[in-house]
């Protein structure tokens, strides 16, 4: 199935220069494993070094934050998004 991701215009220097390009995969899972595989240096980015999301950032599927989700083998459907988001904070 393909589906729309996209990353902040901050991190498209991760991605090639682009913020929105499409994914192949079968499952939500699949579709991170290959975006990180095909953009090692935003893995980087969006993972600590123990392998955790980092605190400033959110990996959304379809709106929804993926560690809100029970599993990550979701079977992907048509107009299905994953998103990087990176939290702003400050006065």
């Amino acid at each position: 199935m393909r589906i729309e991701a996209g990353v902040p215009g901050l991190l498209a220097d991760c991605t090639g220069g682009r913020a929105r390009f499409s994914l192949e995969a079968d499952t939500l899972r699949e579709a991170i494993d290959l975006l990180f595989a095909e953009y090692p240096l935003l893995k980087r980015h969006v993972y600590d070094e123990a392998g955790r999301v980092r605190k400033h950032v959110l990996l959304c599927y379809n709106k929804q934050n993926v560690d809100w989700l029970d599993t990550l083998d979701v079977p992907l459907r048509p107009g299905d998004n994953l998103y990087v988001m990176q939290l702003v904070s400050g006065g």
